[in-house]
């Protein structure tokens, strides 16, 4: 009697294993665009959706403009990443997204970004709108009290690759190999 419940119970058990593995495993390989929806502004003040992360290869970076150290080194060395690809990453888009946007006007972004790169566009806008975009990239942001009246930013610090469908492709570590960097450039260009 004992004996039929058990296998039942094993069944059951390796049906659901399998189910949540496939699932995992679906989710892992799926092309569907990463992130949610969002609505926010350019360098130039005008509107960019999620729309700006489809058609070709995307490398997304958040962080802020008055950030001393991790965010001007990331930003020259995606322009040098795009340089050094040169046309094997003509297709390539770029994109610094602020997780300040209280300070981080289009205006400001744009004198930023335009100092490091002419490939890179900064989008900044609502702050419930740029937080929420920023979670939903499974990016970590929070406002750091100085003590002097000011503030900064703790923040993620890695580049994220996204594929022609705006699908999740990868990600390039803060301080990564720049070969090893080059490399995954090269394959996000190449599998577009």
């Amino acid at each position: 009697m004992m004996r039929p419940i058990l296998v039942g119970i094993l069944v059951l058990m390796a049906a659901g294993v399998g189910f949540l593995t496939f699932d995992w495993y679906r989710k892992a390989n799926s092309s569907e665009p990463y992130g949610d929806a969002f609505a926010l502004v350019d360098q130039d003040g005008a509107p960019i959706t999620e729309a700006a992360f489809r058609g070709h290869p995307s490398v997304v970076f958040f962080g802020f403009t008055h950030c001393p150290e991790v965010c001007p080194t990331t930003l020259f060395e995606m322009d040098g990443w795009l340089k050094k690809l040169g046309t094997e990453g003509k297709d390539i888009r770029a994109f610094f997204v602020t997780v300040d946007p209280e300070r981080d006007t289009p205006e400001l972004m744009k004198n930023y970004v335009t100092n490091v790169s002419d490939r890179i566009t900064g989008i900044t806008g609502d702050p419930d709108k740029i937080h929420a975009m920023a979670k939903s990239f499974g990016i970590y942001w929070r406002k750091v009290d100085t003590g002097d009246g000011d503030y900064t930013m703790d923040h993620t610090a890695t580049v994220l690759l996204l594929d022609g469908r705006g699908g999740f492709a990868g990600t390039i570590a803060y301080a990564e190999n720049p070969d090893t960097a080059i490399a995954k450039l090269k394959r996000l260009a190449a599998e577009g």
